[in-house]
């Protein structure tokens, strides 16, 4: 079904209407071979609550933003590329229901959908296109590089790490963009980079540091870290759609689309 839509005018039109939705906060979607999947909206856990995003998943990649007007306006977009996209499903906890998460070198987190049927919807859609994609460029995938799940400031009043700093107004929470943990900023003073994630140096704990380092003095690793002293200059503190967020109007559609059908 997805060949016969490749070159449609209804494919076009459909792409078209997701880049305007975006306007010059988004990237231009209209690639050769590009087709749009399916759409919906998915809770995504962010650093400190739960928020309501849009999903446009397409035969090679999956863009996601914010809700602005739904149907009508989106912003601070973000692209992960398929091909490095893996999928695990997670179990429910208290009100947060039909849960997986999306994995990736570039960015990794948890969303929830509405219910367990659009929850397998979006699973098996996303597992098909990436089989697909995969099985067309003839590539495996690999998850050495793959970003971790950032641990929510909810579940750390104390750092992860040393367990003695206590999280306040003053004293905040961190996030090493290696293995995810909450910690404080004595014990995540490193930078390191990790091109996968950025193309500047970023915060990572003390304990990655010294593996990074070992690993790179062993010669199994040629990721170089930052100067000593080196500001964190990623702009990741919190979640990148996590300041810019907006009041979203109307009700979202909290169900998969597809237009395969």
């Amino acid at each position: 079904m997805v060949d016969r839509l490749v070159n449609s005018e209804s494919n076009a039109r459909r792409i078209a209407c997701v880049e305007d939705a975006f306007g010059s906060s988004g990237q231009p979607l209209a690639v050769s071979g590009r087709v749009l999947v399916g759409e919906g909206v998915l809770t995504k856990m962010c650093r400190k609550k739960p928020k309501p995003r849009q999903f446009f998943l397409f035969n090679d990649v999956l863009v996601y933003g914010n809700i602005v007007i739904n149907k009508k306006k989106y912003n601070v977009q973000h692209i992960l590329a398929l091909e490095d996209v893996k999928i695990e499903s997670v179990d429910d906890i208290g009100n947060l229901r039909n849960g997986f998460k999306l994995i990736s070198p570039k960015k990794s987190f948890v969303v929830y959908a509405a219910t367990a049927v659009e929850k397998q919807q979006w699973i098996s859609h996303i597992k098909k296109c990436v089989t697909d994609l995969l099985n067309k460029r003839g590539v495996t995938q690999n998850s050495v590089d793959d970003s971790p799940v950032w641990i929510p400031d909810s579940s750390a009043s104390k750092c992860m790490l040393c367990k003695r700093s206590q999280f306040n107004m003053i004293n905040r929470r961190h996030h090493c963009r290696k293995c995810g943990l909450v910690v404080c900023n004595d014990c995540s003073s490193k930078r390191w980079l990790l091109p996968q994630q950025s193309s500047k140096p970023l915060r990572v704990c003390l304990t990655c540091y010294e593996k990074l380092s070992n690993a790179k003095s062993s010669g199994a690793l040629g990721l170089p870290p930052s100067r000593p002293g080196q500001e964190d200059s990623s702009g990741e503190d919190s979640d990148e759609d996590e300041e810019q967020d907006a009041v979203y109007q109307g009700i979202p559609e909290d169900q998969f689309h597809s237009y395969e059908t």
